[in-house]
């Protein structure tokens, strides 16, 4: 069956809004990294219906995570910021990320009494 003129309009306007969200999300991977040494590393994990986490590992051992639409748009943004990815979030990923009193307190938190979650 033909697609309608319609039909290939939706599909044109889809996949540019999909190139925006990646645009976006690509800049703002870009300036994690100039905020964090220069570069940045990263892993890509599914959410499911949710979308795709972009999780960022600073030079510095700062870290942080984006979240995309869906994988294809995660991978997109991800080749045009030029952030090397991980296949997992493993030993030499994890090994450089850096945390301090806040997340130690966090983590803490919830199990002796340090600040709550709400």
């Amino acid at each position: 069956m033909a697609e309608t003129q319609q039909q290939v309009d939706e599909t044109k306007r889809d996949d540019a809004r999909a190139e925006r969200r990646a645009g976006r999300l690509a800049k703002q991977i870009k300036h994690f990294a100039r905020s964090h040494g220069g570069s940045a590393e990263g892993q890509l994990a599914y959410l499911g219906q949710r979308g795709t986490r972009i999780v960022l590992v600073g030079e510095d051992g700062a870290w942080g995570d984006l979240v995309a639409p869906d994988h294809a748009i995660a991978q997109r943004a991800a080749e045009q910021a030029g952030l090397t990815l991980h296949e997992s979030f493993d030993g030499d990923l994890a090994a450089k990320v850096r945390t301090g009193p806040y997340e130690w307190s966090r983590m803490a938190g919830i199990q002796v009494g340090g600040p709550s979650n709400t």
